[in-house]
């Protein structure tokens, strides 16, 4: 028989609290099997799927799209290297804008909250009359900033 982890080491080696390993079991992202006392045990096989889920939402994809790409795998196994090569080309776009999103915010991070800066004085100058409004609603200097053409 494959050896299997209790919920609190296989917590502690997947570094995800029990409670959220609980919460992705009945959202049917993992599996465990239960003992005679109803005690959940992990399949060790089971940390590259918990794995997968936390790379996969760092890149900023949605429990429901994890949920879906698992889903896709034949007899629910766990991702291969070639599952998650051909999931992360998928979600490969979302990435790129993620990262060109962090570094407007990282370059305008020190005088811009989305507006133009954190100053009623500086604002009436970069926005006045709330012209940004027009693009419309949040940070609009940081999701949607001006070409440089403009």
């Amino acid at each position: 028989m494959m050896e299997s982890l209790t919920i609190g080491d296989f917590a502690a080696r997947s570094g995800v609290a029990a409670s959220a390993l609980r919460y992705y079991e009945r959202e049917g992202l993992i599996r465990s099997t239960r003992t005679a006392g109803n005690q959940r045990r992990y399949a060790r096989a089971e940390l590259r799927r918990v794995a997968f889920i936390k790379i996969a939402q760092q890149v900023g994809v949605s429990l429901d799209e994890i949920r879906e790409a698992l889903a896709e795998l034949p007899d629910e196994r766990t991702p291969t290297k070639a599952d998650w090569a051909r999931l992360s080309a998928h979600w490969r776009g979302r990435l790129e804008e993620r990262i060109v999103l962090m570094q407007r915010l990282r370059d305008q991070l020190t005088g811009c909250i989305g507006c133009g800066c954190l100053s009623l004085q500086r604002c009436n100058l970069i926005n006045p009359a709330d012209r940004l409004a027009a693009r419309g609603t949040g940070p609009q200097m940081i999701v949607n900033p001006p070409s440089p053409s403009a």
